[in-house]
């Protein structure tokens, strides 16, 4: 597939100087560009998405950590006559840098009009997609690792099959983020190219079914695509120089040119350029005037081996290193390379490895203190340097380097040189021979990387053996990545190690002074941990040395920090269980996702894909970094570009300052006087790019004043204090359940005021807030907003501009993913873009970066709990009172809904007595709003919470005190009334029981408890939780047309955020119209398009939550779909008298022709007693712990769920497991921090981590339970984008079990008897809280125990 076309791009001219080449030739997807005039600060996204017809290439983070805005990159070698594709992020790509190569996007590969890529194909027919922003970049990373695998010497494939191994498909998408699927049917898809794979492993699909002899994947040819077009292998590339305005880019080609160039801009602020990766970390906010290419330079960009060294030059990048010291023949030293590439390869992602240079690191790391792993492992193999200061060059070490003062803009680091067999010498020699130990650590969120270490080491050491005694001749030992400025050698240990006979008392003894060597400045996060990590990181590297009969009295498995390089698979087969339901054809059928292939092509349009209309500017938002404090002014460091600036002050006459609302009150668009948390907005800037309005935004300095202010309210407790709380209607707020004291009097034992501390989650939607303000003709504006409430933000607009609504449009047609975020928190984004189009009367946008995104959404609602509980000696709980103080943040949002949520979850068991009293704060912190399951998430967990405590107060297995505490139909009808259904519908007890079976969990529970008798350092848990989730119906429009071809247009109130609403609808569409019973009814599935949301079309939308919209849209549907097969049933009958069958295009013409209504429209609104019911599951997790890292690994997760009669098993089952994932990243992983003054510091990719293919169960089985029938519910169907989400509590329960068996093994250390009393594990259950739990002490604790036997 390949393209001569060429574009030319003109720009305003400019003064150019002359020079040998100022023009940039590229192409993209085959097309040719040629630019004369480019900023050098230019990314490439930025290129692609505002010049090019490209928009796959999407802007999830700016910071290389998300993948979604990944690039096939190509090069053309003249000497080799070879192509070079890697994949590469395109936000952190500088345009100028891409000279001579050619970009493939996903929409290269392959279109609706041309045909899909079996990438594409695949991508859809495995279910792989939800909301499909994130899949056109895991497409070309996929792409990627198939165009490599190709190059490779391995054998030939099977026609139709890749030379990538299952592995490498699997870990090709690892730099790569997804929220809404769980990762596993991506996973699937890209091991489906494998040459190794077996069919059978992979999940579900449409291409067969289970039970298909012969399965058949859409065909892949690895010749389909040339990612190198024929026209550019004789371009001239010979670029020199850029200017644009002020700023120049310039690519020496010798090291004296260089040289000169650096020692002729005195005066100028220099860049000097290779990946651009660094400013994925170190945010730039200023311009250069000058940017000096650096990777043109042979001595810069080549590596040597010789006899004694390698020599690599400073811009090679990481991937090259990394595959050159696998190219080393594996003796000694060879080894001790191998095991740096196999460290290297957990830095970053591929994506960056792939373009940033080992030289820009080490730069970074001496310079800025950047936490650099390749420091530290190159400082224990004794690396050298070589360093250019204008034309003096100097070679010292790595460790006087990194010491000295922080390297000039003026100043390059030319070479790094890695010693092979140079022995580093402590003072101590031995003749004897020695044989060399080499390893490295780190310990980090995610296995394969994408995150900075807590703590990172490399040790190399030469032993020789004397008589029966290990003697450490020489050693080196190197800590980096704990607060302090660089990497650092820990002399003292090596001093007091070198020399002597290595016994348990000289290795308890050394760890002792590690631990007091590694010792965090003050402010660094989790101090002690990182300190414990150097103990058992040391413990780890010299423990095996000791007396071989020490380890052989201690049983197996003494030394157990993980190699992660040594997992083959990231995941083994998993299992998807579904049934299709037939009776209402199409409805119950496993179809793909409406729209998946074109998400996958990248022609699926989001708002910010868009095309900008005429004299468009972009906004940016300036919000408070205070938590309370009167705003004296905003001032703009540079007004250049910046076309105004809008705030409280720009309200028409007779608008509001209003920026969202609910039923309990407004929010304010933008703080007046007095701001009244961090994040909240102050003003909104325009410019006329979004670069330049996001960066007048950063650099804008607003003047406080809090003089004569009360203090701010910053926690709970504060707000309890000055009785500072959001009213909750009585009208919505639970009632108590029997009677407390009776309960409390009835109990044998009681637990009173334990505490429970629950932290906000940030959503994470992969795209962040976005929308479009258009001025329209009469007063009128159309706004595009990425929202799951358009109606509401239509009106908040129009109370905001003081125009009637029927003036305000808002439209969306699809969401990259919600949430809950997209809900209330994204009125004030569409509203912002609207007033200040109505102020400057031109369109404007914007498209909120991820920090201000991070900084402004709010989250889950933060809390505090405290339980009072009386239960009998079996564990029949009598009596439960809760004290529940919530963290709603500034203003009330969804906050009052609480109480209901959390009380209508936490009545998952039989508590007796239930009482509760509930405190709103109104705090100043932003506004909390909604995130999926809010409320039900921390009230399923609070439930497990006393539970897990109850047991450990018995000493009685915690699945008994769960099935004690089961309720039984009467006391279910008793705690949910007319919720509960009818008998049949309480599917709980039996999926309970079929879990037992189907997860074979006695049997594990027996291979649990011998695992953890047989391991020292390594525990596991097992633990099985139940799931009660009530849902509640709302009143929803459909809207169904058939138009005179026959093809059926549908509008729905619900907004497709990924959760298959528009799939669902499609097939009820299908199914509605079947009834008519016409010839080639069974095809009416291909004939429906639901199209997008408009607030002047299709009115009373509502809200998009609650997990129920989906099967209210599908109800409001039918009953349109069932009007419009009245209204032709008599013309059908006619015709089948006339014609004998009648077609279904036909009968629609014959309908047009008598001017029959083809337009229904409906408003569905529940019964009142029907309109609420209980959704049920269940879910087993296997977790693995190391004592020594804190590290958890989910070996597995089998989840039986009750869907009713799912609308469609394969979007239930995506929403399943999706859910689930995201689940682990509330329970396990995501840590959206905060500092002292409420400001959020969590924000970003490098901070806050959710879950990636490597830190997801290593197997994931689903059973999707068809029950019912349901006679209230919509076609016997129940909800599914919500309720699985609470089953991840069991992944933090199997965690606590694990936890449990750590601490009852380190009390035997102690020499102390019986089992670990009860402990509280926080949420989230991240590495340094397992570690702490497990004993931050823990080695030394064993090492006493050997010198004491």
């Amino acid at each position: 597939m390949e393209h001569n076309n060429t574009v030319q791009l003109i720009t305003t001219p400019t003064k150019i100087i002359k020079s040998q080449n100022q023009k940039l030739v590229f192409a993209v997807n085959g097309e040719r560009f040629e630019l004369s005039n480019v900023d050098p600060s230019t990314t490439l996204l930025q290129f692609l998405r505002s010049h090019t017809r490209f928009k796959s290439v999407k802007l999830g983070c700016g910071e290389g950590g998300c993948g979604a805005c990944n690039v096939l990159l190509s090069k053309f070698d003249t000497n080799l006559k070879q192509i070079e594709d890697y994949i590469a992020n395109s936000c952190l790509t500088l345009l100028c840098s891409i000279n001579g190569c050619s970009i493939t996007t996903t929409e290269g590969l392959g279109n609706s009009k041309d045909g899909f890529h079996s990438i594409h194909q695949r991508f859809a027919g495995f279910h792989a997609t939800q909301c499909g922003f994130c899949t056109p970049g895991m497409c070309v990373s996929l792409f990627s690792a198939l165009v490599n695998a190709e190059k490779t010497e391995r054998p030939e494939a099977t026609l139709g099959f890749s030379k990538l191994t299952v592995s490498e498909a699997e870990k090709s998408i690892s730099g790569n983020l997804c929220r809404c699927t769980g990762y596993r049917p991506i996973a699937d898809v890209c091991k489906s190219f494998a040459g190794d794979v077996d069919m059978e492993d992979l999940g579900l699909n449409s291409f067969w079914k289970r039970d298909a002899k012969l399965p058949k994947l859409p065909f892949y040819d690895s010749k389909q695509i040339c990612t190198y077009p024929e026209f550019l292998k004789n371009e001239d590339f010979g670029l020199d120089s850029i200017n644009y305005q002020n700023a120049y880019w310039h690519s020496p080609m010798s090291m004296d040119e260089l040289g000169s160039v650096l020692l002729d801009e005195k005066s100028l602020k220099v860049k000097l350029v290779v990946g651009n990766t660094g400013i994925s970390y170190y945010k730039e906010y200023e311009k250069y005037d000058k940017y000096i290419d650096l990777r043109f330079i042979p001595e810069l960009s080549v590596i040597k081996i010789s006899s004694s060294c390698i020599d690599i030059g400073a811009t090679v990048s990481i991937s090259k290193v990394i595959s050159a010291l696998k190219d080393v023949e594996a003796d000694e030293s060879g080894i001790v390379l191998k095991k740096i590439a196999l460290h290297f390869e957990k830095i970053a992602t591929e994506a960056v490895r792939n373009v940033a240079s080992i030289g820009g690191n080490l730069v970074m790391a001496q310079r800025q203190n950047f936490p650099s792993d390749i420091a530290t492992v190159l400082l224990a193999v004794k690396t050298k340097v070589t360093i250019l200061k204008g034309v003096k060059k100097e070679i010292i070490t790595l460790e006087d380097f990194l010491e000295r003062p922080s390297l000039d803009s003026k100043s390059v680091l030319v070479s790094v040189h890695i010693p092979f067999s140079e022995q580093p010498n402590n003072g101590y020699s031995n003749i004897s021979k020695t044989k060399r130990l080499f390893e490295t650590y780190r310990a980090s969120p995610r296995p394969l990387g994408n995150a900075l270490p807590y703590l990172n080491a490399a040790f190399l050491a030469d032993v020789s053996s004397c008589d029966s005694d290990v003697i450490i001749d020489n050693i080196q030992l190197a800590f980096g990545s704990f607060g302090v400025k660089h990497v650092v050698r820990a002399s003292e240990v090596e001093n007091y190690l070198v020399g002597k006979p290595l016994t348990v008392s000289v290795l308890s003894q050394s760890l002792k002074l590690a631990r007091r060597f590694v010792s965090p400045e003050d402010g660094t996060s989790h101090p002690a941990y990182r300190s414990s990590l150097a103990v058992d990181y040391l413990f780890d590297f010299l423990y095996p040395l000791v007396d071989s009969k020490v380890n052989s009295s201690r049983g197996n498995n003494s030394s157990l920090i993980y190699n992660d390089c040594e997992r083959t698979m990231l995941l083994s087969s998993a299992k998807q269980v579904i049934e299709s339901s037939h009776e209402h054809y199409p409805v119950g059928e496993p179809i793909v996702k409406s729209g998946a292939a074109i998400q996958a092509s990248g022609e699926a349009v989001f708002v910010d894909d868009i095309p900008s209309p005429l004299n468009c500017v972009y906004g940016a938002f300036i919000y408070s970094t205070k938590p309370l404090a009167r705003v004296k002014s905003v001032n703009l460091k540079s007004e250049e570009d910046v076309i105004g600036l809008v705030s409280y002050k720009d309200f028409p006459e007779g608008g509001d300052n209003v920026g969202a609302k609910t039923i309990f009150g407004p929010e304010p668009l933008f703080a007046n006087d007095l701001t009244e948390c961090t994040g909240q907005r102050i003003a909104f800037v325009v410019a006329d790019t979004q670069k330049n309005a996001d960066m007048a935004a950063d650099m804008s300095i607003v003047d406080y004043d809090i003089m004569n202010l009360e203090p701010p309210i910053l926690t709970v407790e504060q707000a309890v204090e000055k009785s500072s709380f959001f009213e909750v209607p009585s009208f919505i707020y639970p009632s108590q359940i029997g009677d407390f004291s009776k309960g409390m009097a009835e109990s044998d034992h009681q637990i009173h005021s334990a505490e429970i501390r629950l932290p906000s989650q940030y959503y994470f939607y992969m795209e962040t807030q976005t929308a479009l303000a258009v001025p329209d003709e009469d007063n009128c504006i159309v706004v595009y907003s990425s929202i799951q409430v358009p109606e509401y933000a239509q009106s908040v607009i129009a109370r905001c501009l003081n125009i009637p609504e029927h003036n305000v449009r808002v439209i969306t047609r699809r969401v990259g993913g919600g949430f809950g975020g997209k809900a209330l928190k994204a009125m004030p984004i569409a509203t912002a873009c609207a007033l200040a189009a109505y102020k400057l009367r031109r369109p404007v946008r914007t498209y909120v970066n991820r920090k201000t995104d991070m900084i402004m959404a709010g989250g889950r609602h933060p809390m505090k709990i405290n339980y009072t509980v009386g239960f009998k000696s079996n564990g029949k709980i009598t009596a439960l009172h809760l004290d529940v103080l919530v963290n709603a943040g500034m203003s009330t949002d969804i906050s009052p809904i609480l109480p209901s949520n959390m009380i209508g979850t936490l009545k998952k068991y039989n508590f007796g007595a239930l009482s509760f009293d509930f405190k709103i704060c109104k705090t100043n912190h932003s506004s909390k709003s909604a995130m999926r399951g809010p409320g039900e998430v921390q009230a399923s967990y609070i439930a497990e919470a006393v539970i897990e405590h109850i047991a450990s107060v018995l000493n009685i297995d915690v699945g008994l005190i769960r099935e004690i505490n089961f309720h039984d139909f009467d006391s279910l009808k008793l705690f949910y009334g007319v919720s509960a259904g009818e008998p049949l519908e309480y599917t709980l007890p039996t999926i309970w029981d079929k879990l037992m079976t189907s997860s074979n969990f006695d049997y594990r529970v027996e291979m649990v408890n011998e695992f953890n008798r047989c391991n020292i350092w390594r525990k596991k848990g097992l633990s099985r939780v139940p799931m009660l989730h009530e849902v509640s119906l709302r009143a929803t429009p459909g809207k169904v047309s058939i138009l005179r071809d026959g093809s059926i247009v549908v509008e729905v109130g619900g907004i497709e955020l990924g959760q298959g609403l528009w799939t669902k609808v499609k097939q009820m569409t299908a199914y509605g119209l079947s009834a008519v019973r016409c010839d080639g009814s069974d095809g009416l599935l291909e004939k429906v398009r639901v199209v997008q949301a408009d607030t002047l079309s299709m009115v009373q939308g509502g809200f998009t939550a609650g997990s129920t919209t989906s099967e209210a849209s599908c109800e409001a549907v039918r009953i349109c779909c069932n009007v419009l097969v009245e209204r032709l049933k008599p013309i059908k009958e006619k015709l089948e008298e006339r014609m004998g069958s009648v077609k279904w295009e036909v009968l629609i013409m014959q309908a047009n022709g008598q001017s029959v209504n083809l337009s229904a429209s409906s408003y569905f609104v529940p019964e009142f007693m029907d309109m609420r019911y209980i959704n049920y599951g269940a879910a087993v997790s296997e977790v693995e712990v190391n004592l020594l890292t804190g590290e958890t690994k989910i070996l597995q997760a089998d989840i039986i769920y009750d869907c009713g009669q799912s609308l469609n098993p394969a979007v239930d089952l995506g929403q399943i497991e999706g859910a689930f994932v995201q689940g682990i990243g509330f329970f396990m992983l995501e840590e959206y921090l905060t500092n002292s003054d409420g400001l959020v510091v969590a924000d970003g990719t490098w901070t806050y981590k959710i879950p990636t293919i490597d830190t997801i169960p290593s197997q994931l089985n689903v059973q999707i339970v068809n029950s019912g029938p349901h006679k209230k519910r919509v076609l016997s169907s129940k909800a599914s984008g919500e309720p699985p989400l609470l089953l991840a509590s069991s992944v933090h329960c199997a965690t606590r079990a694990a936890i449990k068996e750590a601490r009852n093994q380190l009390r035997s250390w102690k020499g102390l008897e019986g089992s670990d009393s009860f402990f509280q594990l926080d949420v989230p259950a991240t590495m340094p809280v397992v570690k702490t739990l497990c004993g931050l002490d823990s080695v030394d604790f064993y090492l006493q125990s050997l010198l004491s036997t």
